[in-house]
């Protein structure tokens, strides 16, 4: 894509910041912080993240089709419904809200949920700011 320099910045910081996120996922399996935790929900999270870096990185060099951005819209819009509960209760619930307890259990997933959820609209976000960007920046051919 022929992005403005302002944009390339953008996507850029972009790639930096979803890769930080795609490693941080890697404490998600250390039992000393989570309660029976799960590699494979790790490993979900590590793709998801790589895979929004991987879009703003290739968006920095050409032009993707859109069916991309609908797979990655998917994925957000799918974990936001996964983890939003997580969310309500520790926004509603009967416990003060909180985002930094320090362990996901069993009993009380709430604030991991509620994390899980933020990046998941973080993700979406920059979901947006890619359709955006391709629609604008983008010829024809791409959009198919």
């Amino acid at each position: 894509m022929n992005l403005p320099l302002p944009l390339k910045i953008l996507n850029c910081l972009c790639v930096v910041l979803f890769v930080l996120f795609a490693w941080l996922q890697a404490n998600d399996i250390d039992p000393d912080k989570y309660d029976n935790p799960s590699p494979l929900d790790a490993a979900l999270w590590l793709v998801f993240y790589a895979l929004t870096a991987l879009l703003f990185g290739i968006a920095l060099f050409r032009s993707f089709p859109r069916w991309l951005l609908i797979i990655a819209a998917l994925a957000c819009l799918l974990e936001l419904g996964r983890t939003g509960w997580g969310l309500w209760e520790n926004l509603f619930g009967e416990q003060d809200f909180t985002m930094l307890g320090t362990s996901m259990s069993g009993d009380d997933p709430r604030v991991e949920l509620t994390r899980e959820f933020f990046g998941s609209l973080i993700a979406l976000s920059g979901v947006g700011v890619l359709w955006w960007e391709l629609r604008k920046y983008s010829g024809a051919a791409a959009l198919s």
